[in-house]
């Protein structure tokens, strides 16, 4: 089966600026990134927290560490902002007082994150109608946890396996039946994507193999088939993924 390079033609602007404006009326704002956002921080007080975290033998990452410090305050301060935009007063205002709905104390939550464990307060009002937007209701888990369970789950590590590496690196406790939820979600998205409509016509298929490592009792090497079309208006579409026993010849179809 020969092989087939296929190259994304999406157009990337490498000279895009860091904090990209819009065009049109006077009033339209510009849209900030994140790298605009750091590059904000006073590099000063970036390099005395730096400074005093090495001195004080604080770990980065992990259960105590700065970032995740960083992180509970930079949730906390935005859930009390969101907050204020709900309630349309802040913290405090007389205007708040005697009205409708206020402020109802504060719940506490661990949110299992990239950085460790962030322990948040998450504020709460009198009717129950506050829906945050940063960290939802009932969401335990914030940035790409998930993408990283599955990436070690695809690198062929167990439940158990994958539980240890996120212990022992960001100090977390997750257990196996958690893992494997997150992991089920994939499959839910392959079965809905297996049985979506196809085109009519495609005027180009490609077919290539890949070969990865798959778990089946032991790790082993398998090859992977792809399907790759492309679609009448010039777009690209996988149409499907076979995987072989890897004692397929030449002939194999």
């Amino acid at each position: 089966m020969g092989n087939v390079t296929i190259t994304s033609t999406a157009p990337v602007d490498v000279d895009a600026p860091a904090v990209p404006t819009q065009t049109g009326p006077a009033q339209a704002e510009p849209q900030v990134t994140a790298q605009a956002l750091a590059e904000a921080l006073d590099p000063q007080l970036v390099a005395r927290l730096a400074a005093q975290a090495r001195a004080q033998g604080l770990s980065l990452l992990g259960r105590d560490g700065l970032l995740q410090q960083l992180t509970k305050r930079f949730l906390e301060a935005t859930l009390d902002a969101e907050m204020d935009e709900h309630l349309g007063y802040d913290k405090h205002d007389p205007v708040g007082r005697n009205g409708g709905n206020s402020r109802n104390g504060k719940r506490s939550k661990t949110l299992l994150t990239e950085v460790g464990p962030v322990p948040i307060d998450v504020p709460r009002d009198r009717d129950g109608s506050f829906t945050p937007q940063i960290v939802a209701k009932r969401q335990r888990r914030l940035g790409g946890i998930d993408d990283l369970v599955i990436s070690l789950t695809a690198k062929g590590l167990t439940t158990g396996e994958v539980a240890a590496h996120l212990a022992e690196v960001y100090g977390a406790t997750v257990s196996k039946d958690h893992i494997s939820t997150i992991t089920d979600r994939v499959l839910d998205g392959m079965a809905e994507w297996q049985n979506r409509p196809l085109d009519p016509v495609y005027p180009v298929i490609f077919i290539d193999c890949i070969h990865v490592k798959i778990r089946d009792g032991q790790v082993a090497n398998r090859p992977i088939y792809v399907a790759l079309a492309t679609t009448a208006d010039g777009g690209k579409d996988v149409l499907g993924l076979w995987a072989g026993d890897g004692g397929e010849g030449a002939k194999y179809s």
